[in-house]
């Protein structure tokens, strides 16, 4: 369905808001949001029904409620008391009360903005796909109307590429592959077959006055549908950091959004044709659900695919992975067994892949966990961001071992710039359970509790960020929250105590743990 109001439109199929013929970058569940006020625009909705409808009756604090529909409004231009869209009804609730018109959508799949309709397709052979996620960048349209402009708008490709190619589960085509498409109109199904890649990424950079706009977007080439696109803006003043910033968020952006499609393919794939790559995907699936049960599940699958090939170093670096979760959460059944297994792998991987960047930060968390080795997990992590700057998750590793050694500033600023990269990522509980744990070590305690319960909302079952939220709100002097809360802690984990929790987290600063004990015996942690 296509809601089209003021000068805006939002297309439930796409999850795209667009002001003209911009891309308004929107978070997911800020879109879920608007698309519920509208589709129940003739009523009031009330703090209940959002919570009930976009949060699924979970605990939302009234500051996150205000928040997300802050964030709607600052979307779609109706911040600053105008309410010209949204109406806000004190102590009743909010409605949406712009004037909107529906269209229902083609059902013909979506192309890419610069293909023009009628092109021919040449009667190329098509390459085979590579087993791995494969991916053309093209030369990027500009916009400006200014040649000059051609050299800075070619470099951004350019970066993008050679950015793209440090991420070793990624097939890269070379640039010089890629921009025999400079200045043409082809259909992004065609670019697909003759460079053998499974998606495209295409953009169009716009630069007026000393202020710059580059829009991107990630199509997938098989069916020439949209996986991702946003927009990014800065100042010119200094050329080379703003092509700096637009590199890292796009391929931040990206490599999420591509292993989640990856994920999605692979569902309508017969079991019985599945390989060592495949069985790596399902384990991902799984291991992204954070169950007690799905991560056992995820390590079946791993176990499988190293069966079909026994140095594949990523199966073994998610595995250690798995059972590094599994002992955080307090889900082990055999501690010492799975953290000799866990740690194994994590070195193993290292051994084979040790330029890869994904299996360094997840051996950082095996090694971090499992080991309780601070130092050595901190080697790691920097180790995968020297290899590959833009990983968020190498960011956000390395900001959390920072933290829980008392370098409270330099952790805040390393899972900020993971936010900042990545700010939709699929794992952002993982970056905002770390930034809630950072100022919890810090004292910050005001500070932590947002951040606690953005983590939560985002995965309910992590328990960390409920010790965290506990520990805060009972620092604070919200002891009733806090004995909820602790309550909830210790369905998840009935043995749960202040000894058996300082035993898992014997790798932190002396002052860290004094902080944050002090916090969970307020919230009621037994001894």
């Amino acid at each position: 369905m296509l809601y089209l109001f003021a000068e805006f439109a939002l297309d439930t199929e796409r999850r795209e808001l667009r002001c003209k013929d911009d891309l308004v970058p929107i978070e997911p569940q800020v879109f879920d949001l608007l698309t519920y006020l509208i589709d129940n625009r003739k009523r009031v909705v009330s703090k209940d029904d959002l919570i009930a409808a976009v949060w699924e009756g979970r605990i939302v604090s009234d500051a996150t409620l205000d928040s997300r529909v802050n964030a709607v409004r600052r979307a779609i231009g109706d911040s600053g008391g105008m309410q010209r869209l949204i109406k806000t009804l004190p102590r009743k609730g909010i409605r949406f009360i712009g004037p909107v018109r529906e269209e229902e959508k083609s059902a013909e799949p979506a192309l890419a903005p610069h293909i023009a309709e009628g092109v021919e397709h040449s009667p190329t052979v098509a390459l085979p796909l590579p087993e791995r996620p494969s991916i053309a960048v093209l030369p990027f349209v500009n916009m400006s109307g200014d040649p000059e402009q051609e050299y800075f708008v070619d470099g951004m490709a350019e970066e993008i590429i050679t950015a793209l190619a440090r991420c070793s589960w990624l097939f890269v085509i070379a640039r010089n592959s890629s921009f025999t498409y400079k200045n043409k109109v082809v259909d992004v199904r065609q670019i697909g077959r003759e460079l053998g890649v499974r998606y495209v990424l295409e953009g169009s950079v716009r630069r007026v006055g000393n202020r710059l706009r580059f829009t991107g977007q990630l199509i997938d080439a098989t069916s020439g549908t949209h996986i991702w696109a946003d927009r990014f803006d800065g100042e010119m003043s200094d050329v080379f950091e703003l092509q700096d910033r637009f590199t890292a968020s796009v391929v931040a952006a990206i490599e999420p959004v591509l292993q989640l499609a990856e994920i999605e393919r692979l569902k309508h794939k017969p079991a019985a044709n599945l390989d060592a790559y495949d069985l790596l995907l399902r384990a991902q699936q799984r291991a992204y659900e954070f169950t007690e049960e799905s991560l056992p599940a995820a390590l079946r699958y791993l176990e499988q695919a190293l069966a079909i090939d026994p140095s594949y170093a990523p199966a073994m670096a998610l595995a250690a992975l798995c059972y590094a979760e599994l002992r955080r959460q307090g889900w082990t059944r055999d501690l010492t067994a799975e953290a000799a297994k866990g740690l194994r792998l994590g070195a193993r991987a290292v051994e084979i892949a040790k330029d890869d960047s994904n299996v360094l930060w997840m051996a950082a968390f095996a090694v971090w966990m499992l080991a309780q080795d601070g130092p050595r997990a901190r080697d790691l992590a920097y180790r995968a961001l020297r290899l590959n700057p833009n990983s968020s998750m190498a960011l956000t590793i390395a900001g959390w071992v920072e933290s829980h050694l008392a370098n409270h500033d330099k952790g805040i600023e390393l899972i900020g710039r993971a936010l900042r990269l990545s700010p939709r990522d699929p794992r952002e509980w993982m970056m905002s359970t770390a930034m809630a744990a950072a100022y919890v070590y810090n004292g910050q305690f005001q500070e932590a509790v947002p951040w606690a319960e953005n983590a939560l909302v985002q995965n309910p079952r992590n328990n960390s960020a409920r010790r965290l939220l506990a520990a805060s709100l009972a620092s604070l002097g919200h002891s009733d929250k806090a004995a909820v809360l602790m309550r909830e802690v210790l369905e998840i984990e009935p043995d749960l105590t202040i000894s058996t929790l300082q035993a898992r987290m014997s790798y932190v600063d002396d002052r860290v743990w004094k902080t944050y004990s002090e916090g969970l015996r307020r919230a009621g942690l037994p001894e």
